[in-house]
């Protein structure tokens, strides 16, 4: 996932987003385009980018779990903000209006890894 922290000109050499066809070229300048449309919406929730797509999940139903990852106690303890966060169906629409799944370019994973997944084979 691209995060609301995640900057084209800041990504480490060791940052493993920069090997997803989400992350480069004009995917990237794409998909950072959709996080700063969700981040309006967050913003207008007292959100954080990271929060409203973590409450976004959450909202997705009790048989659904949200898996936070972070890279420091501090991106946790964000994203553990959005836990008291209950959004409206109208909230839950402007969020998927923000960043519909249909608008995000790239695959999720790249060609090695989406081989990888097809147990059928």
């Amino acid at each position: 996932m691209i995060s609301g922290h995640y900057a084209k000109n800041a990504a480490r050499k060791d940052d493993s987003r920069t090997g997803s066809p989400r992350c480069v070229g004009d995917n990237l300048d794409r998909n950072l385009a959709l996080v700063e449309e969700l981040r309006a919406v967050a913003d207008d929730l007292g959100l954080t980018v990271a929060q409203a797509a973590t409450a976004w999940v959450a909202a997705r139903g009790t048989d659904v779990v949200p898996l936070v990852g972070a890279r420091t106690r501090q991106r946790l303890a964000e994203s553990l903000g959005a836990a008291d966060a209950e959004l409206t169906e109208g909230q839950v629409a402007r969020i998927e209006a923000a960043m519909p799944a249909s608008g995000i370019l790239g695959d999720r994973y790249p060609a090695t890894h989406m081989a990888a997944l097809d147990s059928e084979g």
